[in-house]
């Protein structure tokens, strides 16, 4: 089961949602369904052949403002 990143076009927050079988997500602020989902940052470190990191996780980009791997969880 995913977690997508969705924005709300009625409160406009940004929030993450467990989608579980075909449900439709909703704000947890306002409740609203008229949502859209937003490209998130994919979490994974690729290597070459010999083993050297080509590639970060998400988790490695974010800002030093907080602890956040996604900056949609701290809003920065």
């Amino acid at each position: 089961m995913p977690i997508y990143e969705y924005h709300c076009d009625k409160c406009n927050r940004d929030f993450e949602y467990l989608v579980i079988g075909k449900a439709d997500p909703v704000c947890p602020d306002c409740s609203s369904t008229s949502v859209c989902r937003l490209m998130s940052a994919c979490g994974f470190v690729s290597k070459d052949g010999g083993g050297e990191t080509v590639g970060r996780t998400a988790a490695s980009s974010s800002c030093s403002g907080c602890s956040a791997a996604s900056c949609a969880g701290c809003g920065h």
